[in-house]
């Protein structure tokens, strides 16, 4: 690994985590639009820049976009919260419980040149109508991609494990913030997936869930030590 003294460390974190965390900002297209991209050769495999090996939290938010909910009131659904997730004065709540973030020179052809996951185990989104209620929960942010994919359960059963359900765009993100031990990530826009979209419509029989519904906007927030 390229040596990283205690001098730039901060430096180093703050981009890898500006570059990873929000590998949202960059766009799929930037950074690699998969892990296939990469080489199966261990020998082609650089050392990262940076790394933070084991993420320790904080949460990630999204302030619910109003349109969101109206599509949501239009189909007759309810939106709640599972597990330790929050739903406060509309902004949602899932706790960071663990994933890893590695960042590679982007100047070199190494793609995706962030790589890692950001987990949320134990939380999710309910989503109730009549008799019928989705659960979305377990969801993981790919920094690489620029997705996040979660568990499907509907009415308790388990419909997919890890099913692509939103797409992250960074275009309007804002610059990294400090505070004390964390950095935040604010400005990413969190939009249903086609997946989503269709299971959606499928559970609810409508046709009213639309690829690429703005949800709401992102703010990731997460431990630098």
């Amino acid at each position: 690994m390229r040596k990283i003294t205690k001098a730039t460390l901060g430096l180093a974190t703050a981009g890898l985590l500006a570059f990873g965390l929000g590998a949202c900002a960059m766009g799929s297209s930037d950074s690699g639009s998969s892990s296939s991209d990469t080489s199966s050769s261990a020998s082609a495999t650089p050392e990262p820049i940076a790394s933070i090996a084991s993420l320790t939290g904080v949460d990630t938010e999204v302030t619910v976009d109003a349109g969101f909910l109206d599509a949501l009131t239009s189909l007759g659904l309810t939106p709640g919260v599972v597990g330790t997730a929050t739903l406060t004065d509309g902004v949602l709540a899932f706790p960071i419980t663990g994933g890893n973030v590695d960042y590679y020179d982007p100047e070199q052809s190494y793609r995706p040149y962030v790589q890692g996951s950001i987990e949320h185990e134990g939380s999710g989104l309910s989503l109730t109508a009549g008799g019928t209620t989705v659960e979305l929960t377990n969801f993981t942010i790919d920094p690489g991609t620029s997705k996040l994919y979660g568990d499907v359960a509907a009415n308790g059963e388990s419909v997919v494990k890890q099913a692509f359900l939103f797409d992250l765009d960074g275009s309007t993100l804002k610059p990294l913030q400090t505070e004390g031990d964390t950095a935040i990530l604010e400005g990413t826009t969190v939009h249903i997936s086609a997946d989503a979209a269709d299971l959606l419509n499928a559970t609810y029989k409508t046709d009213a869930v639309k690829e690429g519904l703005l949800v709401g906007v992102a703010k990731i927030t997460v431990n630098t030590k």
